[in-house]
């Protein structure tokens, strides 16, 4: 296993707590739960609704993929927690599901929590892949 490299995107959402926007090993890249803040300006109200925070959370797991060199079709599996499950599951679905081609999907759990950080209604975090990574090797 080759060693971890522990990434902060500049320009990136600042973090909420003691942690690296992603971390890499082996060219599996684990990105942090995201939340829907806004990066250039951190300590502003966050967005009103779940369709609005899905929005945002995806927009900052973005900059992290993109300051890595990679995208949404890198991206092999998403964990996603809701403050309000019942309430917003659907309007989050519809969200999400648009920033993945139907055919390209990442497995996927989504989890109903009591509370998240910064009072937010929804944080995703997501395991990506790079390109070619580990090719040739049995398993």
């Amino acid at each position: 296993m080759t060693e971890p490299i522990f990434h902060m995107i500049t320009g990136g959402p600042r973090p909420v707590a003691p942690f690296s926007h992603a971390v890499e090993a082996d060219g599996w890249v684990i990105l942090t739960g995201q939340m829907p803040t806004d990066p250039g300006a951190p300590d502003a109200a966050l967005p009103a609704g779940i369709e609005s925070q899905t929005h945002a959370v995806m927009q900052n797991l973005r900059i992290i993929l993109q300051g890595v060199g990679l995208d949404w079709e890198h991206v092999v599996q998403c964990r996603c927690f809701l403050t309000e499950f019942e309430r917003d599951y659907a309007a989050f679905n519809t969200v999400y599901q648009t920033y993945f081609p139907p055919d390209r999907r990442p497995a996927r759990t989504t989890v109903g929590v009591t509370a998240l950080a910064v009072g937010a209604l929804v944080e995703i975090d997501c395991i990506a892949r790079r390109p070619g990574a580990g090719a040739g090797a049995g398993g």
